[in-house]
């Protein structure tokens, strides 16, 4: 029986990642690496460090910088995007969100916030839906990013649930690799190529009804038992 979801973020309960783009931009710009937005695509679901390490491997300038030098880029990139995102507001909700919410809360399904995002606090208090989670993963607490499944186990544990209690909800593919590899029911948002291993794939926020992720997820544990 399903009693907890753990979400994503960036592409399941609001779009940042235009803002993340930009941030990236900005920054690639100061150290003379430009790139545009299907390159853009490979930073998404992944760590702030993980997605400076790929861009300054794109510029062919991973040597030129120390472990240090790194740490002041990513934090610059990040004072950049905790700007941009003060224009966030409740209207920056996904469509449908809203109601999958409300849904959720009706059947007492606890919540949960499995973001490699450390500005994932302050963007759910800014879409008015802090109140709605019951935990919250801090990235920093954290041995391992996406694909590996540490923030979706996590995110059962911080509920008291076990993971196959849960269904992961994301929009990356390394996002879908840890959901499956934590033994949750996965549920991909987005492009079909790169959800391609999610147990439930749906194009769009719209198409994320409580009643039809329940249905499949209870179809699956059926038959994983026989």
């Amino acid at each position: 029986m399903i009693k907890g979801f753990v979400f994503d973020l960036d592409g399941v309960l609001t779009d940042t990642a235009e803002y993340h783009y930009l941030a990236w931009q900005e920054l690639g710009e100061k150290i003379g690496i430009s790139f545009d937005r299907e390159f853009n695509e490979q930073l998404k679901g992944i760590s702030r460090m993980d997605s400076l390490e790929r861009i300054l491997a794109y510029g062919h300038k991973s040597n030129l910088y120390s472990e240090e030098k790194k740490m002041i880029l990513a934090d610059e990139k990040n004072e950049d995007y905790k700007k941009l995102i003060t224009q966030i507001t409740p209207a920056d909700l996904l469509p449908g969100i809203t109601e999958l919410l409300m849904d959720l809360k009706k059947a007492e399904i606890k919540l949960a916030l499995a973001s490699a995002s450390k500005n994932g606090p302050v963007i759910l208090e800014r879409l008015g839906i802090a109140d709605v989670f019951d935990a919250v993963i801090d990235p920093a607490t954290l041995m391992h990013g996406k694909p590996d499944p540490e923030i979706f186990i996590k995110g059962a544990e911080q509920l008291g649930l076990r993971p196959e209690e849960c269904v992961g909800v994301e929009d990356a593919e390394a996002g879908i690799e840890a959901i499956n590899a934590a033994g949750m029911f996965s549920v991909g948002v987005g492009n079909e190529q790169s959800m391609k291993a999610a147990d439930l794939f749906v194009a769009a926020t719209t198409d994320l009804k409580l009643s039809t992720i329940l249905a499949a997820a209870q179809s699956q544990q059926k038959e994983r038992k026989f």
